[in-house]
């Protein structure tokens, strides 16, 4: 039975890679301090005997009994609200979470898949985003933690592959969305059903002008998966090449969530993207992976997801008066 680590995996997409592996006969540990992540993702999996736990900050020794056959390093935290506000945790865990990440993976004999990020491109002089492309990112602005973090995350990986031989994958995910995103996090998605569903304005920075592309979570698992199997060492993109204005999102779930709130403009915050889109002929050439849910079936798909959460958010502000429902997203 091959046996798995997946280190962030009591959150999003960690969570539902755990549920992947289990579903193709895998031993899954999840490894996770709780920072971000949240036990409630990963409690269906806990009557499952193949199924482990580990509450551990990877920037600390990781230690792991027994033969371990792959390592998918998720831990960081990944939504602009968290990164701001853990601008040192998340520069820890790319660097010290991943050091240690791979030292595990070099002492198993194990293959180690480091979950990068399309903002590794910054705010992109060129479009659509390609894997040769090298960025143009600030290293000192606010984001510059996470962009920075993860790009030092892949040479690490890379001096790992080149130097000790560690069999290495790396995969850069643009936007991925879903159930399990925690509505406060300050990402498009999540904070749009948030207030559409309480009937609050939709919070649109800029001009609303800025595109993003969008993959639905169960697509971007599944080619997380394909990568893990395939070859290949380079980063690799994954996501929808779909391209969206902000605008054009917000009409959208607007009208998934069947609410006529209105559109509330604030100011661009410092170095956001203006465009975000994949390209992905690499991923279709060399794993024949290609999205298959659009936005509109996938913002259907996750609208029950957030109408329960702003359920459980009313229960608990009914039950305790005094406490506010969360900042808005």
């Amino acid at each position: 039975m091959p046996r798995a680590l997946i280190t962030g995996g009591a959150g999003f997409i960690g969570s539902h890679l755990c549920g992947l592996f289990l579903d193709r006969g895998w031993e899954v540990m999840a490894m996770d301090n709780l920072l971000t992540g949240r036990l409630d993702n990963i409690a269906p999996f806990f009557p499952n005997e193949r199924f482990t736990f580990i509450k551990h900050n990877v920037t600390n020794y990781i230690h792991i009994e027994g033969d371990l056959d792959a390592i998918l390093h998720f831990a960081s935290p990944a939504s602009p609200i968290d990164y701001l506000e853990l601008p040192i945790q998340t520069l820890k865990v790319g660097s010290l979470g991943t050091h240690n990440a791979l030292g595990l993976a070099l002492a198993k004999k194990a293959r180690l898949l480091l979950a990068s990020t399309s903002e590794v491109y910054g705010d992109p002089l060129v479009h659509p985003q390609r894997e040769d492309y090298w960025g143009n990112v600030n290293p000192i602005g606010p984001r510059g933690v996470y962009d920075e973090a993860k790009r030092f995350a892949e040479a690490l990986t890379m001096a790992y592959h080149r130097t000790h031989g560690v069999d290495t994958r790396i995969v850069r995910i643009f936007n991925t969305y879903g159930p399990r995103m925690r509505i406060h996090d300050g990402r498009v998605i999540p904070s749009f059903f948030g207030q559409a569903i309480r009937g609050e304005p939709l919070t649109v920075y800029g001009t609303g002008d800025q595109t993003r592309s969008f993959c639905y979570v169960d697509d971007m698992i599944e080619g997380i998966y394909q990568l893990l199997q395939s070859d290949y060492h380079d980063p690799v993109n994954l996501g929808n090449p779909q391209e969206f204005s902000i605008l054009e999102i917000a009409e959208k779930v607007k009208s998934v969530a069947e609410s006529a709130v209105t559109i509330a403009y604030k100011p661009l915050p410092v170095d956001d993207p203006k465009v975000r889109q994949p390209d992905i002929s690499l991923a279709q050439k060399i794993l024949g992976w290609t999205p298959k849910v659009d936005i509109d079936e996938g913002l259907r798909r996750t609208r029950a997801y957030f109408v329960e959460q702003i359920a459980h958010e009313r229960a608990a502000a009914a039950n305790d008066p005094g406490k506010k429902g969360g900042e808005q997203g």
